[in-house]
């Protein structure tokens, strides 16, 4: 379970959305270079958000289940449905190619015991919708050889697999330093 879920670590899935949104500009298609990073940006971004908020505030809201949305299940479906958006711009096939990822990583988080269902979930939804906002966001692709960005983005899923950026624990400090909901 851990090799599976390695692969949705911050620590590969940073550097491998840097390189798909490299490789679209580099291809010609500004427009979904950019997409791709608000897309995922505003993911992770709400993941980050709803970290902090039910760190500090989950309890007191009546929420204490939901201590951290998972950020690999997010990331897998972000990453996953956008790729899939790029071959097939239909919304079913991105839809269920976002889902069928966050299952998959969701699942491993859950057997490993690192997050809860409601988190799993939460962080699977953050991150199906991020790639249908990806697809509806940058519109039909151009014709575009993705055969160099598929290679890319195996190849950088391989040579940072096994790799963590733990940003659990950076998140967590943060979250209690911040001045609100925490009755310390």
């Amino acid at each position: 379970m851990q090799f599976l879920t390695d692969f949705a670590d911050q620590a590969v899935m940073l550097p491998l959305i840097a390189t798909v949104a490299l490789c679209l500009a580099a291809l010609g298609w500004r427009r979904g270079a950019l997409a791709w990073l608000m897309a995922v940006g505003v993911s992770f971004a709400l993941v980050v958000l709803l970290k902090l908020a039910f760190a500090t505030c989950g309890p007191e809201i009546g929420l204490p289940s939901l201590r951290s949305p998972s950020g690999h299940t997010a990331a897998a479906a972000v990453v996953a449905g956008g790729l899939a958006a790029l071959l097939h711009h239909r919304r079913g096939v991105v839809l269920l190619t976002a889902c069928l990822a966050a299952a998959l990583i969701g699942a491993t988080r859950l057997v490993l015991g690192y997050h809860t269902p409601p988190e799993v979930l939460l962080g699977g939804a953050i991150g199906v919708a991020g790639a249908l906002g990806f697809a509806a966001l940058a519109g039909l692709a151009p014709s575009l050889r993705l055969r160099w960005l598929f290679a890319a983005v195996v190849i950088v899923a391989v040579l940072l697999h096994g790799q963590h950026l733990d940003a659990e624990p950076r998140i967590r400090a943060m979250a209690f330093s911040l001045p609100f909901c925490v009755n310390n």
